[in-house]
């Protein structure tokens, strides 16, 4: 029998995209009065407005514009003084931005498992890691798909062997934890506004902290670490990093819409949620009394005893269709078919082929002698769970649909197309 892929629908004339940028016509005025002004180099009132709106809604007291989220994050590490051969330890399930600047600086990633409740860094398998490495004393954190994970954990954990947090908020600008905007319960944090995030300015990112020096040495550093001299003094290290005022321009009239933002994604989760309550998975979780995220992507997950056999390469996924069951290849696969854009979740660091040797630990200790045991189902804990959370997570969940000009009709058929990965005629 041949799973009912077809449900008498017709491919979208437009493509549904996963997260594309939502324009509102501001952004077009204030970039117009950059070129008039002639102010289209990294100065210019876009730049100072920004960073002011910036401190205004997170409430963080220092903001630097600078070129991507990436670049932030390079100077948060920078400024956390890691030095080659340090270790630090990171979230393990996130893109390798928020990994790739320990490395730039010298440093060595250690990868933190992590937890069901939010999809983050673990605070157990982190307090384990303290155990392993005591001398550690940074920690990269980040929020997964725009929910923030379980802040006061880790905060408890890390003042108590006195590290440093560097919190990446690039995919949860917008989200609050007991009230409080992410990308503030760092020393150094990290947001970004690259295209296909909750508001954008094509590219660009900022880096917010409570530190004046900090702020001062990152504008520093970002403008090729200029002297103030009469003429072009360098005595240390500099980056081309800072944002245009073009590009602040873009992202000043879209910091007007990133509440409408928020609640366009809530609905596209909530939705889901709804439309696929009878389906053997679960949309990616949170912690309702203290957290409200940015709901960036709405992300599912499918339960063990529903998952059709799936085997994944390295740039190639197969899978067997089962009566009743699915895979996300297999989801992706048929959205794809019908000119819709889903994701596979973050595959973990420690998975991939650049990180392989680097530490992973659980919250059982290390974890790379569990992880090749894992796909035999061998590697469980105490609780019956995999010890390996974010293989697994990244094993059974996908990336849904979730850009906000996707109509409530539309999304409606994107349910249906799931449904039907689960049926048969």
């Amino acid at each position: 029998m041949e799973k009912n892929h077809r449900i008498d629908l017709k491919p979208f004339e437009k493509k549904i995209w996963l997260s594309s940028p939502t324009m509102h016509g501001e952004e077009l005025e204030y970039v117009i009065d950059a070129y008039e002004t002639n102010w289209m180099s990294t100065v210019g009132e876009n730049l100072n407005e920004l960073e002011r709106i910036a401190c205004e809604y997170t409430g963080c007291s220092y903001a630097v514009a600078l070129s991507s989220g990436t670049a932030a994050l390079h100077m948060a590490v920078k400024l956390a003084g890691v030095k080659s051969g340090d270790k630090v330890f990171c979230s393990d399930m996130t893109f390798d931005a928020t990994v790739n600047p320990v490395v730039y600086e010298g440093g060595i990633p250690i990868f933190i498992d992590t937890e069901y409740d939010t999809w983050n860094m673990d605070p157990v398998a982190l307090e384990k890691a303290f155990e392993l490495y005591p001398d550690v004393k940074v920690v990269v954190f980040a929020h997964l798909y725009g929910t923030p994970g379980k802040i006061d954990e880790i905060k408890c954990i890390c003042e108590k062997h006195g590290a440093v947090i560097i919190e990446d908020a690039a995919e949860s600008l917008g989200a609050t934890y007991k009230g409080i905007q992410t990308g503030t319960f760092g020393t150094y944090n990290a947001i970004s506004f690259n295209g296909n995030k909750i508001i954008t300015g094509s590219s660009g990112g900022m880096l917010l902290t409570n530190d004046k020096n900090a702020a001062n040495k990152v504008r520093k550093w970002s403008t090729q670490a200029r002297e103030n001299a009469p003429w072009y003094q360098h005595e240390e290290l500099g980056y081309n990093y800072r944002m245009s005022n073009v590009i602040a321009g873009i992202v000043r009239g879209q910091f007007r819409h990133l509440n409408e933002h928020v609640a366009q994604k809530k609905a596209i989760y909530e939705r889901y949620k709804e439309g696929l309550k009878d389906l053997p998975i679960m949309m990616n979780p949170y912690d309702s009394e203290k957290s409200q995220p940015n709901f960036w992507l709405s992300c599912m997950l499918i339960h063990p005893e529903a998952m059709c056999k799936q085997v994944r390469g390295e740039q190639e996924a197969l899978y067997i269709s089962e009566p009743g069951k699915s895979c996300p290849t297999e989801i992706l696969e048929t959205l794809a078919k019908y000119n819709a854009e889903g994701r596979p979740i973050w595959k973990p660091m420690h998975m991939q082929p650049i990180y392989r040797m680097n530490g992973f630990i659980t919250r059982e200790g290390n974890g790379r002698a569990k992880t090749n045991a894992y796909i035999t189902g061998e590697a469980v804990g105490k609780d019956g769970k995999p010890l390996d959370v974010g293989m697994d997570i990244f094993h059974r969940g996908l990336c849904l649909p979730s850009d906000n000009k996707m109509t409530p009709e539309q999304q409606d058929i994107i349910i249906e197309i799931v449904k039907s990965c689960f049926n048969y005629e």
